[in-house]
């Protein structure tokens, strides 16, 4: 589904990623694993279009995102790649209902249409109780439910994580990636995930090994 094909990155003098090709299959859960400073976020965040690689290109099926201009890439990013972080960056002045409808509105969907696939979303993952509370009312575990509800939103193709799992205690945590697999058995979703969990790491369909900007 993902095919990164020869990618270069350097910051300043610094190189790194040092002409990475791989593909990403569908309806996977996918680990991206080595030590701090391998390169591994910069991957992802090439993959998620959020940087742009230096040479190299990514495709998504046919679509080479490497190509595309800013508001192209904007709108493909919204309509395509829901994203998942450590630090769940949901909006605190809005209720989770709210955060989980963002990428909605913004792909210009009604407000009713919005809210009622979010209230899906919601109870899917068990926090249809928590409709109308607000980030700082709810546990780091529904935190980071709500941003997969909100990740989930638009039904993209891939959803890219970056150690979803760093901030969550080891019950949330083994939640969380229980959920990634449901999610992928449930609605077909692909999965790409940064992580240092060795738990993770194991149970994923497949694991990208990385070290000095290059696969091992």
């Amino acid at each position: 589904m993902i095919k990164v094909e020869s990618i270069v990155k350097s910051f300043g003098a610094l190189t790194v990623l040092k002409g990475i090709t791989v593909e990403i299959p569908e309806r996977k859960v996918v680990a991206i694993v080595g030590p701090s400073g391998a390169g591994k976020t910069t991957l992802l965040q090439i993959m998620g279009t959020l940087s742009q690689p230096d040479k190299g290109k990514v495709l998504y099926d046919s679509t080479d995102v490497t190509a595309l201009n800013d508001t192209q890439l904007a709108r493909f990013r919204n309509s395509h790649i829901g994203f998942v972080f450590q630090f769940h960056h949901l909006l605190p002045e809005f209720t989770a209902l709210e955060n989980v409808c963002m990428p909605a509105l913004i792909a210009g969907k009604s407000m009713t249409d919005a809210s009622n696939r979010a209230k899906e979303l919601l109870d899917f993952l068990g926090l249809s109780h928590r409709f109308g509370h607000k980030p700082s009312e709810l546990s780091g575990g529904e935190q980071q439910r709500v941003a997969v509800a909100r990740a989930l939103i638009n039904n993209p193709m891939v959803v890219l994580a970056d150690e979803p799992s760093g901030n969550l205690d080891s019950h949330n945590k083994e939640e969380l990636h229980r959920l990634f697999f449901h999610l992928r058995d449930t609605f077909g979703q692909t999965f790409v995930v940064v992580t240092h969990d060795k738990e993770l790491a194991r149970m994923a369909d497949l694991q990208i090994s990385m070290n000095d900007g290059q696969l091992v």
